[in-house]
């Protein structure tokens, strides 16, 4: 008997033969490790492979802090042979530089802020390497993404929900996976508390069990995104206005700066009444960054574009939850869906909210789907 449920599997309606051929995306992290390791424990036939993303560029080195270094190929490398499952590493590096790298490059330089993680999620590790490992005939790939696909109750066609542990809930990054995708994905992590993954690998003998979970970028190597920016775009020097118009500082450059930013505005003079100031708006035609109380970040109307479903659409004038960061609050708002446009009023207002950041929506658990922030006027005086 096939055990699919066992390693989530609930995101295969019919994988047409028992045990189902599985592709195990190894970061070199616990998690993916752990994964690997359930989905074959369910009887799956599990193959192994770790995604070069860097080819030879300064993100190689040793001791970085990002995810897909060397080091993190070893331990991938290593976690197969403890596992006992074939093992490949795949370049995919042309593609990470095009459609991850090189789109935050160009987002920045627009006046965007672009999430590379989802970038990455929808481009390379759920296209590039899920049509490579259909190509190969493998039926899905599996990662050790915190996310869960169910079944839905009605129809019985897999549904993305938000993972048991909330603190490591990984739903928003994969809020891009259409249908299509979520019948040939796994995700076995998504119903345990993260705690009890570094036990159970712990448990299997993984040396990857104790080592940390990677958060920076992963293509700027020191986290420094500014000097990463400036070197590949040059200096720009403009001004710093605040909400009158009045210069009060000077930039090198606005494609630096994103809504919401309170560090790093290098002011000289404190404002009048001793409030932070925050980056209020990035004019990259007029080189000129606006900053201002925070109060002014405040919006209600929440608009963007593009949006890619994960199921059918909210019906217009339904109640969802939106949320604008990884790990940010969800807000409760009313929908309405246009053809490729979807524009939420929330309850309460939300602040920070930038253009190029992903607004995700959600049903309870259930992801319904993600666009893409547009410029908007601050909306709450």
């Amino acid at each position: 008997m096939c055990r699919t449920g066992a390693a989530g599997g609930a995101g295969l309606s019919d994988p047409g033969r028992c045990p189902v051929r599985v592709l195990a995306a190894l970061s070199g992290g616990v998690d993916s490790a752990v994964a690997a390791a359930r989905a074959a424990d369910a009887g799956h036939e599990v193959v192994a492979v770790h995604m070069a993303l860097h080819g030879e560029g300064p993100a190689q080195r040793c001791g970085y802090s990002g995810c897909c270094t060397p080091e993190d190929a070893r331990d991938a490398g290593r976690t197969a042979d403890v596992l006992g499952i074939p093992f490949y590493v795949w370049d995919l590096s042309e593609r990470f530089q095009r459609d991850v790298i090189d789109d935050f490059l160009s987002g920045y330089a627009a006046g965007i802020t672009p999430n590379p993680c989802i970038r990455c999620n929808e481009h390379v590790k759920f296209s590039a390497l899920l049509e490579r490992a259909l190509a190969l005939g493998f039926d899905a790939v599996c990662t050790g993404h915190y996310a869960q696909v169910l079944p839905d109750p009605r129809t019985g066609r897999p549904a993305l929900h938000r993972a048991v542990d909330r603190g490591k809930d990984q739903s928003y990054v994969l809020a891009v996976l259409d249908p299509r995708r979520l019948r040939q994905v796994l995700f076995p992590l998504g119903h345990t508390l993260k705690r009890r993954v570094r036990e159970e690998a712990a448990g299997r003998g993984l040396r990857v069990a104790d080592k940390p979970d990677s958060h920076d970028i992963c293509f700027i190597q020191d986290g420094d995104t500014r000097t990463w920016l400036a070197e590949r775009i040059g200096r720009r020097p403009g001004p710093v206005l605040d909400v009158h118009g009045e210069q009060i500082g000077q930039h090198d450059g606005a494609y630096a700066f994103t809504i919401g930013q309170r560090r790093g505005l290098r002011l000289g003079n404190p404002a009048r009444d001793g409030a932070r100031r925050y980056v209020l708006a990035v004019d990259l035609s007029e080189n000129t960054v606006t900053v201002g109380p925070e109060s002014h970040l405040e919006r209600v109307t929440l608009t963007g574009t593009e949006p890619t479903w994960c199921g059918p659409a909210p019906r217009p004038g339904g109640r969802i939850g939106a949320q604008i960061r990884a790990h940010g609050a969800e807000l409760p708002g009313t929908v309405r869906v246009e053809p490729a446009r979807v524009t939420v009023q929330l309850d309460r207002p939300v602040r920070g909210a930038a253009p190029g950041q992903t607004m995700v929506l959600y049903d309870g658990t259930r992801v319904l789907g993600a666009s893409t922030l547009v410029p908007q006027e601050t909306d709450v005086p």
